[in-house]
């Protein structure tokens, strides 16, 4: 049961939603086109600053606060829902977590605004999950100064007219025979950095997300984000943070499979019945409804464990994993649902299908999960 102001908070982000991202968000969909104005305004709404404080500009609430909004946007468009949670998880908390006051005050005020976005380039394209073996950007100190060689990809909100800063993870040495990793703030239009045009994508076609080069790039010795060689270790507690935030979007593109067939099998007509009317339909979607409600409830107790400062990666892996893939099955069901008018880009669920398979692959796949949650259950000491 959620508490007054968790629930008028959902109910807000799920009018804007319903009532300005999905009049609209089908043509951005289809141009491929981010949509600024909708970033503006829940800017105005305050989202981007949902769980940073009051004192940079945030709303003084929490990650589970986030994790509500993303769901009710992602329940109409995951584009929408993916350009929020990446610039709040990956681009803002990296810096509210381990950046000095200095790096704070410089760029939380922004970020929690919208008024500029984050990101955060850790994959690079001969490396995906395999994180430190496949890295090969380094940073080397010279002079006062980080100098930065190497590639990125697959990078959200990185190449925006807003964006503001990358978090860049580099190799900034070797320690005990092992890859020294530090993550190092980059501002946008720094001599050497250079976005690369917009992928072309199946899904998500109406957020940001491009590959990142770096050449020679020179930035402030005092851009290093938090201490050295803590890079990677401050990854993997963003990444913990980021799977709860994953999950709730992957139960609110479900939800949002079940809301549309919903509407769907009461307007359709079959052998003189709505197609609610049987069974065969009845059944698929109580299971989308099943799947959906069990998804939010793994989500909802890895972020209960979180907030509470309780040992959560088991249960953040266990709400990604049953999350994504409660959001594919729902999508595939959803679409057979609408038959031939499902394989139409008219149609939102056809656009559910094409968000959802991403869905088991970024911030860990599904089998990186299950790595995880074997680890944790003591099995990889067998």
């Amino acid at each position: 049961m959620l508490n007054d102001e968790y629930s008028e908070l959902r109910k807000t982000v799920e009018a804007f939603a319903r009532e300005v991202v999905a009049p609209v968000i089908g043509d951005y969909y289809e141009r491929e086109e981010f949509p600024y104005d909708i970033v503006r305004q829940m800017g105005a709404m305050g989202l981007f600053g949902l769980p940073l404080p009051e004192e940079y500009g945030g709303m003084g609430g929490d990650y589970f606060a986030l994790c509500l909004a993303l769901e009710e946007l992602a329940r109409v468009d995951s584009s929408v829902s993916i350009t929020l949670e990446a610039a709040v998880s990956l681009g803002a908390m990296p810096i509210y977590r381990f950046g000095t006051a200095e790096q704070k005050a410089t760029w939380l005020p922004k970020l929690a605004t919208g008024e500029t976005l984050g990101a955060f380039g850790l994959t690079e394209p001969g490396g995906g999950s395999d994180v430190p073996g496949g890295m090969r950007t380094t940073a080397v100190l010279d002079g006062g100064e980080w100098v930065i060689n190497g590639t990125k990809a697959f990078i959200t909100n990185s190449g925006t007219d807003i964006t503001g800063v990358v978090g860049v993870a580099a190799i900034t040495g070797e320690r005990d025979g092992r890859k020294e990793i530090s993550t190092i703030l980059v501002p946008s239009g720094t001599p050497g950095f250079t976005v690369s045009k917009k992928y072309s994508k199946v899904g998500w076609n109406a957020s940001d997300t491009r590959e990142l080069s770096f050449t020679d790039c020179r930035v402030p010795a005092e851009n290093l984000l938090g201490e050295r060689g803590r890079g990677y270790a401050q990854f993997l507690q963003t990444l913990d943070e980021g799977r709860i935030a994953i999950a709730a979007l992957s139960v609110g593109l479900a939800q949002g499979c079940v809301d549309e067939c919903l509407r769907y099998v009461r307007e359709r007509q079959a052998f003189g019945h709505p197609i609610g009317h049987y069974q065969a339909i009845q059944f698929k979607i109580a299971d989308m409804e099943a799947r959906t409600h069990t998804a939010r409830l793994a989500y909802y107790h890895a972020a209960e464990k979180m907030l509470a400062g309780q040992p959560f990666k088991k249960e953040a892996a266990i709400a990604k994993l049953v999350s994504s893939n409660a959001a594919m099955d729902n999508s595939r069901e959803a679409t057979q649902v609408f038959g031939g008018y499902g394989f139409m880009n008219e149609f939102p669920v056809g656009r559910f299908y094409r968000d959802a398979k991403i869905l088991e692959i970024g911030e860990g796949t599904s089998e990186v999960q299950r790595m995880l949650i074997a680890r944790q259950l003591g099995l990889s000491d067998l």
